[in-house]
């Protein structure tokens, strides 16, 4: 004799059931082990214990130190890329090598007066 699809039915409800179940058992078994896990690294700042806005401040002045670098970071990029190309210009004869040592030392220069006003920046913040 065959099923009737009432027991189908419930079957597949038990199934889901136990599934879920089983699911839920999973994600509740492990949490002892997440007791292991590392503590999150304090700000630079290191506010006391508690200070909530302290800690947020803390968070923005390391995330706006960051982002400092990346825009330094950015800059060397881009007076590496002219150089590079003010190079190539200068190989094949569209400019005068002459140009490729002043795009150096002016690019030397930017690098160094930007890389001063991050560092005081970062003493400000």
């Amino acid at each position: 004799m065959g099923t009737s699809n009432t027991e189908i039915s419930f079957s597949k409800k038990t199934t889901a059931i136990r599934r879920s179940l089983l699911a839920t058992a999973a994600m509740v078994v492990p949490l002892p082990l997440w007791a292991a896990l590392p503590t999150p690294v304090a700000p630079s700042t290191g506010p006391p214990a508690g200070d909530w806005i302290g800690l947020i401040q803390g968070y923005i002045k390391d995330g706006g130190l960051v982002l400092g670098l990346a825009i330094a970071v950015l800059g060397f990029l881009w007076i590496a890329y002219l150089g590079f190309a003010k190079f190539n210009e200068a190989r094949q004869g569209k400019a005068e090598w002459a140009e490729v040592g002043v795009l150096g030392i002016v690019g030397a220069i930017v690098l160094i007066f930007a890389s001063y006003l991050l560092t005081e920046a970062a003493g400000v913040i």
